[in-house]
């Protein structure tokens, strides 16, 4: 008998999980480390099950039985239907297991399980819509550097090809462009290093520059300005009608608001939930089923 229900939100930076009774009745949340498929299936479900039992202390509980427990997650790297299938394939004993990709649970907590979409800013990016007949689709999402365009790592890469025509003094300095030269280094032999090492994180790191010289710098501001119209371009593949409420998620959800067109601001809904919400909800759907 399932007595206990867990929704997980898993990505490569960490997971955050809630827990609840089967009635529905919130407990508690536990945090661990990053549970997404590209870090591997055995490091993946230690991670949620660190998430897990964080989760039962934090509540004043002792874990329970896996038998009676049921896991809705949503992780990073779903897309890969091997590694899904390999995770799915690990459970460790729980009593129900569903999984679906991060985005999708974000919808669902963001809207309760209704219509409307998402466009996730963090790191990445990634827009998600879910339609009144229960179709679905994702708009973006490629990973970066090919895409993800408007995500943390989208802009430091564009603050990174500024800096380069600023050392080559294509274009004039700034103060804007001493941060970012600083924070890379300092000098073109060292931002060179920097360059042969940085990470889709390390190139986000740098967006939060950026956002602290907007306003004060022509260039900073103008990278944001480009990043909202590439926000308002993942909104219309969703839904060109312009019908269904679009919620801002991730780290960069609330900045970007600013630089935003008109337009699509009238759209935009503070999200009710998130992905952690979002799989209480995606198991509660599979039991249901």
């Amino acid at each position: 008998m399932i007595e206990f229900l867990i929704g997980v939100d898993g990505g490569g930076s960490g997971t955050r999980v809630r827990l609840a009774r089967a009635d529905g009745q919130l407990l508690g949340e536990g945090q661990a480390g990053p549970s997404g498929l590209l870090h591997g299936i055995k490091n993946a479900w230690a991670a949620v099950e660190e998430a897990i039992s964080r989760a039962f202390a934090a509540a004043g509980l002792p874990p329970a039985p896996r038998e009676r427990v049921a896991v809705g997650l949503g992780l990073a790297g779903v897309h890969n239907k091997q590694w899904a299938a390999n995770f799915v394939a690990a459970n460790p004993g729980y009593a129900a297991v569903a999984l679906e990709t991060d985005a999708f649970t974000t919808v669902l907590g963001a809207h309760e399980g209704r219509p409307g979409a998402i466009i996730a800013l963090g790191t990445g990016s990634v827009g998600e819509i879910l339609h009144a007949d229960g179709t679905r689709h994702e708009v973006g999402g490629w990973g970066f550097p090919a895409g993800d365009e408007a995500s943390g790592a989208w802009i430091g890469l564009k603050a990174i090809n500024h800096i380069q025509q600023v050392l080559d003094r294509r274009v004039p300095g700034s103060a804007f462009a001493d941060a970012v030269i600083e924070a890379c280094g300092g000098n073109r032999e060292r931002i060179q290093v920097w360059l042969a090492n940085a990470s889709q994180t390390a190139y986000a790191q740098l967006a939060r520059l950026v956002l602290q010289h907007a306003d004060s710098n022509a260039t900073a501001r103008g990278i944001l300005v480009e990043a909202g119209q590439q926000v308002a371009l993942i909104a219309h593949g969703l839904d060109a009608s312009g019908t269904l409420p679009i919620a801002l998620c991730g780290g960069l959800g609330e900045p970007m608001r600013a630089y935003l067109p008109p337009a699509l601001l009238q759209r935009i809904v503070p999200p009710k939930g998130d992905s952690a919400a979002g799989g209480l909800r995606l198991i509660q759907q599979h039991l249901k089923e």
